[in-house]
């Protein structure tokens, strides 16, 4: 078997192959958006429960308001996140994860797990006096 004959073979059994090609452009923005490094992290702090912004900001390390206010926006667009706003004053706005979202929350944690075992031997890969296999 050559190697044009092996790709098309693997290709054959990818989860693309089962994906309409009309579909496949909304099918990438979507991996963006939840693949996202802060989307990622957000969805893994809101599984707890409701949280308001500001605790949401203290739970996910070194983001900023501005790319919290945009990843909240986006998660909430794509009905993964809610946003309730409470009419007290001061006033309050909780954001929790959807039914959507929570279906989300395994496969993410799952990855962020990954990393945490691994980024080890990934960071020696990274270092300059790695040795390439």
């Amino acid at each position: 078997m050559d190697t044009a004959d092996r790709a098309e073979a693997a290709a054959a059994g990818a989860p693309c192959a089962g994906i309409p090609a009309d579909q496949m452009d909304f099918v990438r923005q979507i991996l963006d958006r939840v693949g996202d490094k802060w989307s990622m992290l957000v969805i893994s702090v809101l599984e707890a429960g409701p949280l308001r912004y500001t605790e949401v900001q203290r739970a996910v390390p070194g983001i900023s308001q501005r790319m919290l206010s945009l990843t909240m926006r986006q998660l909430h667009e794509d009905g993964l996140v809610t946003r309730t706003a409470y009419a007290e004053v001061p006033p309050r706005v909780e954001y929790a994860l959807t039914p959507l979202g929570s279906s989300l929350h395994h496969v993410v944690t799952s990855l962020i797990t990954w990393v945490a075992d691994h980024h080890g031997q990934i960071r020696a890969h990274r270092s300059p006096t790695a040795t390439t296999p």
